[in-house]
């Protein structure tokens, strides 16, 4: 396990894929991922198998480490190791936070960026969010000064209308230096 002040990281284990199914299948939740469809055990199953195989994905549950409550999960995906990069995954799913107040996302996502430059190597943490995403935009880029490094027009249907998409990235060396 990788700890933090309040919380840690730990493998995903089978019991796991539950809960992780509830969480991905909340509404609110769901609008925000790639994946709209509601998700079966099925689902989440073949997603576990093909995470479980890959030298390329990194999956977390993010565990209190008061009680060992699962609050949510985390990973560094597609990790391109020419590039050095990886698209970052994250959101707490204990009590439909998503993004809480508490310091619980920041503890997750502070060891998780540590984990992805200083033991995997990486040089760029990146991630797509969709514009009505504030909470985690703001989130991320006034906590670890991530930045904008491109617009994606029109790239997300929901609700009726099109939605531009955020690519926001982190550098290793503006990591260490903030």
């Amino acid at each position: 396990m990788i700890t933090g002040k309040i919380v840690g990281l730990r493998a995903i284990e089978r019991e796991d894929l539950k809960q992780l199914k509830d969480w991905r299948n909340i509404e609110e939740f769901r609008r925000n991922f790639r994946e709209h469809r509601e998700l079966s055990m099925l689902n989440q199953e073949n997603w576990y198998n093909k995470i479980f195989n890959s030298s390329n994905d990194y999956m977390f549950i993010i565990e209190q480490l008061s009680d060992k409550q699962a609050l949510g999960a985390c990973g560094l995906l597609y990790v391109n190791w020419i590039n050095r990069s990886a698209d970052f995954s994250f959101y707490i799913g204990y009590k439909g936070l998503y993004i809480d107040d508490e310091g619980l996302a920041e503890d997750a996502c502070r060891l998780l960026i540590n984990y992805g430059f200083n033991n995997l190597n990486l040089n760029k943490i990146w991630m797509e969010l969709y514009e009505f995403d504030t909470k985690k935009l703001a989130f991320f880029i006034e906590k670890f000064k991530f930045k904008k490094d491109g617009v994606l027009r029109d790239n997300c249907f929901e609700g009726g209308q099109y939605y531009d998409s955020y690519i926001i990235s982190l550098l290793r060396r503006d990591f260490h230096n903030g």
